[in-house]
């Protein structure tokens, strides 16, 4: 096995740099010297944790740049998605640096006059998280963040794919003080780091966002030592179009989500669901709106779609094109690539598609990849039952002005995270988590800290 990974730019197949990949014993003991340095942090008192939070995200905002170009050379994305992603992981920063001074406790009226009764609240231990390539400083800030905050100690291993920024996320963080067995990267095969983050004694908390085959694997191997965990975990998000939207607000938000990093993200639109009666209307501008959308290097001016991360995203995303054009699906724009496996690079044009039935794979499968499938319906319920036919339940979208409409949609879609006339709800101030097999545990929010901290009862007697 290699003893280094090879970072390349998926835009161009072109060397960035080189990674070396860090032994079994390397890893444990950075698992080790995280544990041990739980025992001071964790009484660090929480204004100097808030403060040294703020600084990091102070650190990370002069450097905003200059970071968001190294995530563009290694994921792909445009430079102006970059720049937000780097944004919305300060968001988590400072969102928490606050909430760290707000782990309140409460005593509890007694129910014999000899008694008194109180609860607090402690950091559960370090925390090990695996993190994705497509977003590669915000899934770290959202967990790191109410981590630090809670007084956990953190240990994070970064997708091989995008590793860069990740790691220089976190050096900000030892330029401005924190200690670094406080919180630490490790660079390792994914299997080998989650057998070694589940099968270690000290680690107390497991938490990972990407595929729900590897959560499912994680939340089993984390039961031998009874480890906490939160996932965040596959979609497959629908996006309604009900009779009385606001047809030019649903092209947009409908486009905003669905193509954004390439459609590279687990809350994406991915199976467009459009009243019968303003199907025609609604295809007519989004269509419009997708022609308009530029493919090409990240970090060229006026990019809105970057390429496809690697050969095995680009090869499942065209296998569904395929698929659903075979059964009978129409091809409304795209269909077109800009493929070298011998350089590395895939691009998938913008491609829309009409008629989709759901026996197509596209239907079933979470396709990340800028491609949108278009069906229709006639009655809210069929909609409702279309959109929940699936295991996954992370994201949705709906787009209607009849308030009775909306809140049935939202009483009835089994989603943990809504949109109403709006494609893009997450912030760091909001609880961020799916339902059934899209995960468990929410991030983000006052509930986001909650999963970093553990409940300890008191019974005061002889009083």
């Amino acid at each position: 096995m290699a003893n280094t990974i090879q970072v390349k730019n998926p835009a161009t197949g072109e060397f960035i740099d080189e990674v070396n990949i860090q032994t079994d014993a390397e890893i444990k003991k950075a698992v080790q010297r995280g544990h041990e340095a739980f025992q001071k942090w964790s009484k660090t008192n929480a204004h100097e944790r808030s403060r040294l939070m703020r600084a990091w995200s102070d650190k990370v905002k002069e450097n905003k740049e200059e970071l968001a170009k190294l995530m563009t050379l290694e994921n792909g994305k445009p430079l102006n998605e970059s720049r937000g992603e780097i944004d919305y992981s300060t968001d988590y920063l400072d969102w928490y640096a606050e909430e760290a001074k707000r782990i309140y406790g409460r005593t509890i009226p007694s129910h014999t006059d000899s008694k008194r009764l109180i609860v607090t609240r402690e950091p559960i231990g370090l925390v090990a998280a695996i993190t994705p390539w497509n977003f590669p400083t915000a899934m770290m800030a959202r967990k790191a963040a109410p981590a630090l905050a809670a007084g956990c100690t953190f240990i994070v291993k970064p997708a091989p794919e995008t590793p860069l920024s990740g790691m220089k996320f976190i050096d900000y963080a030892y330029e401005v003080g924190i200690p670094r067995d406080v919180i630490q990267y490790v660079i390792g095969e994914g299997s080998v780091v989650g057998e070694i983050f589940t099968g270690s004694e000290f680690v107390r908390k497991i938490t990972f966002t990407g595929s729900t085959a590897v959560g499912k694997l994680l939340i089993k191997n984390s039961s031998n030592n009874i480890q906490h965990a939160t996932m965040e975990l596959g979609g497959h998000a629908p996006l309604i179009i009900a009779e009385d939207a606001d047809i030019e607000l649903a092209a947009q938000q409908a486009i905003a989500t669905k193509f954004r990093n390439a459609g590279q993200t687990c809350v994406c639109a991915n199976r467009i669901i459009v009243h019968e009666k303003v199907m025609e209307p609604f295809i007519e501008k989004f269509v419009a709106g997708v022609k308009k959308l530029t493919v090409g290097n990240g970090l060229e001016e006026g990019t809105d779609i970057g390429p496809i991360i690697n050969e095995k995203g680009y090869t499942k995303i065209v296998k569904q094109i395929e698929d659903a054009i075979g059964k009978g699906a129409e091809v409304l724009v795209g269909n077109q690539v800009n493929a070298n496996p011998e350089k590395g690079y895939f691009f998938v044009y913008p491609t829309v598609l009409k008629n989709v039935k759901t026996d197509m794979t596209i239907m079933h499968e979470e396709t990340f990849g800028p491609v949108a499938p278009i069906t229709s319906f006639k009655k809210i319920e069929e909609a409702v039952e279309l959109a929940n036919g699936t295991p996954y339940g992370l994201a949705a979208y709906f787009f209607t002005n009849d308030y009775r409409t909306g809140v049935y949609l939202h009483e009835h879609l089994k989603f943990g995270i809504i949109g109403w006339n709006d494609g893009g709800p997450s912030a760091a101030h909001v609880p961020f988590g799916g339902m059934k097999e899209s995960g468990l545990g929410r991030e983000g929010g006052i509930e986001g800290i909650e999963p970093y901290l553990e409940t300890k009862y008191m019974s005061i007697g002889g009083l």
